[in-house]
């Protein structure tokens, strides 16, 4: 009954072990997960990216405002003005977009991680113990 009960403890206690590892590499994978956003986020060409935009976006909103300012005095100032704002609308659009395009980059380095975590996951041999084999207490 004795060594019955040790071979139980041991059971308990590499199923504990194991629990423990999945949440410590849950843990991990989290932090990979925000270092993944962070370089993509402060990546040297998504800056320069957001920068150039930026730049351009700045540009443009400068040009529509200075003639908008030339046009005040005439009678089509009214129409011109929901131009230039459609224009502005699309331009906020446009970065929207260019954020949107950065989405499935980032989802595929998520997978990636993922899909290397389920590695290390099997070859630690790691099983989700059944309910029948974890002593009650």
């Amino acid at each position: 009954m004795t060594d019955e009960h040790t071979q139980e403890e041991k059971k308990f206690a590499a199923s504990s072990e194991a629990w423990k590892q999945v949440g410590t590499q849950f843990q991990a994978l989290g932090e990979n997960i925000a270092a993944a956003f962070r370089s993509a986020w402060e990546d040297e060409k998504t800056q320069q990216y957001l920068h150039e935009m930026e730049k351009g976006l700045t540009s443009m909103a400068q040009a529509f405002g200075q003639a908008v300012d030339e046009a005040a005095q005439s009678p089509e100032a009214q129409k011109f003005r929901a131009e230039a704002q459609k224009a502005a609308q699309s331009a906020r659009d446009a970065g929207a977009k260019a954020a949107e395009d950065a989405r499935p980059h980032i989802i595929s380095a998520l997978e990636t991680v993922s899909a290397e975590l389920q590695k290390l996951i099997d070859k630690l041999g790691l099983q989700i113990p059944d309910e029948e084999d974890v002593p009650e207490t």
